[in-house]
């Protein structure tokens, strides 16, 4: 098989995937004639084949994929007018204290952000299957010990958590922040949690970048964190309580007086 033919069968397997392909299922489309390496150069070649057009070619956590470039962003939002699903400030805040701190315990968390953490935040990143429990702490009540998945990497369209940018100041944790509220679109991962923020706004969520979860950096969470991120509250509002805004409440009675 010449060179050309093994790129286009690359090439239509990843057109046609709605999932990433990992390298050792990219060999099963030659019967395993073609090594590892062979396979990685071929992708490598067809990235520079696809550099002038609308899609690319990368890599990210589970595999390789094609998939639009971001100025392309506003043409494609055309197609599909409706705003996407947005994240809470206090959501985006604690999913990059996990993707930095991993693994952490809840706890740990809310001594960083200096605010106490509302269960439904963790439960609505599990849910997205963004972060999961991988085991607990030794220690008194044996906390959970949250991490982020491999498809925490794809949505965002990360190789490896060592592309997550560095955070050395306020300022690059703002900037994240931003990053995080302007990446996904349409054609991207949708991002489904539209609870309001600490101030009743919602904020869109979005994308940044990194090679494995194995190369994940473990820290322990250094209390000095928290002035990278700052608390907006003293305690992270609970969404369906800042949905109904106490309309539903029931009324309290009234004692009379002897």
């Amino acid at each position: 098989m010449n060179t050309a033919d093994a790129k286009r069968i690359l090439e239509t397997a990843l057109i046609c995937s709605t999932q990433p392909l990992p390298v050792r299922e990219l060999r099963v489309l030659f019967e395993d004639e073609l090594g590892a390496d062979t396979i990685k150069s071929l992708l490598t070649e067809l990235q520079e084949d696809w550099t002038q057009r609308g899609l690319e070619l990368v890599s990210v956590g589970s595999g390789w994929r094609f998939q639009s470039r971001p100025e392309m962003r506003d043409h494609l939002d055309r197609l599909h007018p409706e705003k996407p699903p947005r994240y809470t400030r206090a959501a985006l805040e604690t999913l990059a204290i996990i993707a930095y701190r991993q693994p952490v315990t809840r706890g740990d968390m809310e001594d960083i952000r200096g605010v106490t953490i509302n269960s439904l935040i963790l439960k609505q990143l599990e849910d997205r299957n963004w972060v999961e429990v991988i085991g607990h702490r030794e220690t008194v009540g044996r906390p959970a010990l949250f991490a982020t998945t491999r498809q925490f990497l794809d949505d965002l369209g990360l190789a490896s958590l060592d592309q997550l940018p560095a955070i050395d100041s306020p300022a690059q944790h703002n900037a994240l922040i931003d990053a995080l509220t302007d990446a996904s679109g349409p054609d991207q991962a949708a991002l489904p949690m539209d609870v309001p923020d600490d101030d009743g706004l919602a904020v869109p969520a979005q994308g940044v970048a990194s090679e494995s979860l194995d190369a994940a950096v473990v820290a322990a969470p250094d209390p000095s964190l928290a002035e990278e991120f700052p608390a907006e509250s003293p305690v992270d509002p609970d969404p369906d309580a800042a949905a109904n805004d106490g309309a539903d409440a029931p009324a309290v009675p009234l004692e009379k007086s002897p």
